[in-house]
């Protein structure tokens, strides 16, 4: 055994970090946390000053038992986890479970997995950070007593099964705010005129400009048209003025998950997964962080690389300030660990987010780009409006040689290049349109620029954004999904050769894709909370909160002082909310159908329906329908729901045997022949044809046959699959793997298949 033994938190970086010592240290993992807080009574003793009490999971006691073992045997331990407030409370907790005394523990913490960095913490070491400690223990405690005291009155005054926690209810309500403006926006349309210029009217250059008004009615554009074809055009200014564009800073994790989503389309628990194998492969520095700050080391080896790539004047060395006043989570910005290496081997979702990085953290070191823009202002001589051009030019590429920075906003449009234009100059109308227009409601979140919003307003920190819009989604209160677009007719009228035509177009709008959707429940709790807990859900307070999390770091405020503050007032709005508050009733009540059966909606136990029921006969039983997909409590109509009333139905005949329409707990499907095929979302349940519906079944046995290899005639519920791991053998419903030694697994015969299924199945523990 060797005389050191380092404690990291991941296998992996244990593999690196091995590589640069000597035969002196053993290297081993402790696996994230060892401890957390029981869950009987919060595990927390709130009555002795917040004591908490700390439980080693079933499933970590064998880690723990291991790495006794190792302690008895060295001479020296070195704990070296992650540097922000999660690290340094998993290596407090290993001292205090593995009895580790202060003369033979050494903490040490690193940036990057490179050997100078990890022999220069060897060099340096320091003791265990005990303010950073109780700051995450303040922030466990905190998220546990709001979850935990929370939780139970929305069981009782909403709906079982339900949770609530401090960070996780205040982006829910982010998200449901922000459908509640898109729901309750109301679209205008205005007509917008663009027109094509000619500098000659042979053979001319053209200029695309707009005017410089909107019309509200077809009637002002048509007029507006009419006077065009009589108008002289003039240029009535030239004005060109040189535009500096700016590198943007290095990724920090949000931006890094901003970039990486808008980019790459991942989802953000996907780069924090990617990022992490980069950082414990030793590739880029830590990856969770609200610093923009570069090493001087960084710092020179982008300026070699940028001079040796590009030239000396690409070059521009910068040092950025983190403008967040409580950036604590690390000391630098996300990098590569070596900047002279463009690519790396890896998988190529690990290839793509590396290359990201590497061109941004350049890119932040190179040159500002130099453009020229032209703004051309094109007078008429029988109107008042005016034409504008814009044009860019681009003197100088500067860091754009490298990387553009991605947008959230859809409709960014690339600047024109104008032809050479001078004051005074006559510019003949080629053609023009005037388009009908509609006002767009704000745009739905993404998860990306959800994270951005939560960052503007001071709440959470860089390593608790992806865990906390992956809890929203997974506790059914937000879905990441696609909606189809609704179709809507437009104007569109084309001035040409003195003759104005007119067409009527039509439009997809209100299509979204990969946006975060509130669920019925969501907007129920959220109502819930706001009302009866509005601290709880205020901005200004959860910043606030994460300010005093800080300022424990920091060694400015006491941890249990912290926790007794919120806690006193927060314990006793619970005790008055459960006593006092009414019980919460989702159902809504629409109208009568043409019975007179009143028709209502409301939350069932799996997902929100309509009920029909006959007031006047209570033994008539109500009868029930789930809703679509897209329709909601708060904004369905009595005829959308009433049309639900319509499933199931029949769409047809196939194979002398009906086809059912209806919705179900998991979506539309079609029955038919006591098989059920799941609808596509391209298909409406309500109005899919037979022909469709046929056409869905055919798609549906064509998979499926092509999953088949092989069924056994013996018995039809053996039979060997096709999967998305390879080959594999169905019994019933359960699966078998077949053994790599099989080359031909279409040729098993019966007997050598029965033989496999009798082999002892070992199944590994989680």
């Amino acid at each position: 055994m060797p005389k050191n033994l380092v404690i990291v938190e991941s296998p992996a970086k244990a593999k690196t970090i091995e590589k640069f010592l000597g035969n002196d240290f053993l290297v081993t993992s402790c696996f994230g946390h060892i401890r957390d807080l029981d869950k009987k009574n919060n595990g927390v003793d709130i009555k002795n000053n917040f004591e908490p009490n700390y439980i080693i999971p079933d499933e970590k006691k064998k880690v723990v038992s291991d790495l006794k073992k190792y302690v008895k045997k060295a001479e020296m331990v070195w704990l070296a986890s992650d540097e922000d407030r999660e690290g340094e409370a998993i290596a407090w907790h290993l001292k205090e479970v593995l009895k580790l005394k202060k003369d033979k523990t050494k903490r040490i913490v690193f940036n990057e997995i490179t050997e100078k960095a990890i022999k220069k913490a060897i060099e340096n070491p320091r003791d265990i950070d005990e303010n950073l400690f109780e700051a995450q223990q303040a922030r466990r405690i905190l998220d546990r007593l709001v979850g935990f005291e929370l939780s139970p009155v929305l069981w009782e005054k909403v709906k079982p099964s339900l949770s609530a926690g401090r960070v996780q209810s205040v982006a829910v309500r982010l998200v449901v705010e922000r459908e509640r403006e898109i729901d309750s926006f109301e679209s205008e349309s205005k007509f917008r005129v663009t027109a094509h210029f000619l500098t000659e009217l042979e053979n001319g250059k053209l200029v695309k400009a707009e005017l410089n008004t909107r019309f509200s009615t077809e009637k002002e554009a048509t007029e507006f048209l009419e006077k065009c074809k009589l108008a002289e055009f003039t240029i009535d200014s030239v004005e060109k003025k040189p535009v500096k564009k700016f590198p943007t800073p290095p990724f920090t994790t949000s931006t890094l998950q901003q970039e990486a989503s808008r980019k790459l389309r991942f989802s953000l628990v996907k780069t924090m997964l990617v990022a992490q194998k980069l950082y414990e492969a030793g590739e880029i520095t830590y990856m969770r962080t609200d610093s923009v700050n570069l090493s001087e080391l960084a710092i020179n080896a982008a300026k070699n690389e940028i001079v040796e790539m590009f030239g000396e004047k690409y070059s521009q060395p910068r040092k950025y300030q983190t403008k967040s006043k409580n950036a604590q989570e690390a000391h630098e910005a996300i990098r590569p660990t070596y900047l002279n290496k463009q690519t790396i081997s890896g998988s190529s979702d690990e290839k793509a987010l590396y290359e990201l990085i590497w061109k941004r953290t350049m890119a932040s070191q190179m040159a500002e780009a130099e453009t020229e823009k032209t703004i051309v202002k094109i007078k008429m001589n029988n109107d008042s409006n005016y034409f504008l051009a814009t044009g860019e030019v681009i003197i100088f590429d500067g860091f754009l040689k490298l990387y553009i920075e991605s947008s959230d906003d859809e409709s960014d449009e690339k600047e024109e290049i104008l032809p050479p234009l001078k004051k005074n100059q006559k510019l003949f109308l080629n053609e023009a349109y005037a388009i009908e227009r509609y006002t767009r409601p704000p745009a739905r979140y993404t998860e990306a620029t959800l994270v951005k919003k939560l960052e503007e307003l001071g709440i959470g920190r860089p390593s608790t954004y992806a865990p906390t819009i992956s809890t929203i989604q997974k506790r059914g209160y937000v879905d990441k999904e696609e909606r189809p677009g609704k179709e809507r007719k437009y104007v569109h009228l084309h001035l040409k050769k003195n003759h104005i035509s007119k067409k009527i177009e039509t439009e997809t709008y209100g299509a979204d894709k990969g946006k975060l959707f509130p669920t019925d429940i969501a907007l129920l709790v959220n109502d819930f909370l706001t009302k009866y807990f509005p601290n709880i859900l205020d901005f200004t307070f959860t910043a606030k909160v994460e300010d005093e999390l800080d300022e424990i770091a920091n060694g400015k405020v006491n941890w249990a002082n912290m926790l007794k503050k919120f806690y006193i007032p927060f314990h006793k709005n619970v005790e008055e909310t459960t006593e006092n508050s009414e019980r919460v009733s989702s159902e809504k009540i629409l109208g009568f159908d043409k019975n007179g059966k009143q028709v209502s909606v409301r939350i069932a136990k799996y997902g929100p329906v309509v009920q029909l029921k006959n007031l006047q006969n209570e033994k008539e039983k109500p009868v029930f329908a789930s809703l679509k997909k897209g329709q909601k409590l708060e904004t369905i109509t009595l005829d959308e729901a009433l049309s639900l009333f319509d499933l199931p139905r029949e769409v047809g005949i196939f194979e002398n045997e009906k086809m059912t329409v209806a919705i179900g707990k998991f979506g539309p499907y079609i029955k038919h022949q006591s098989k059920f095929y799941s609808i596509p979302k391209n298909y409406d349940p309500l109005t899919i044809t037979e022909n469709e519906a046929i056409s869905v079944i055919e798609l549906k046995r064509t998979s499926d046959s092509q999953k088949i290899v092989k069924i056994f005639a013996e018995d039809e519920n053996i039979q060997i699959l096709n999967g998305r791991w390879g080959v594999y053998l169905k019994v019933g419903k359960e699966n078998y793997k077949i053994p790599k030694s099989v080359e031909k697994p279409e040729n098993l015969t019966f007997d050598e298949v029965k033989q496999i299924i009798s082999q002892p199945v070992t199944k590994k523990k989680k």
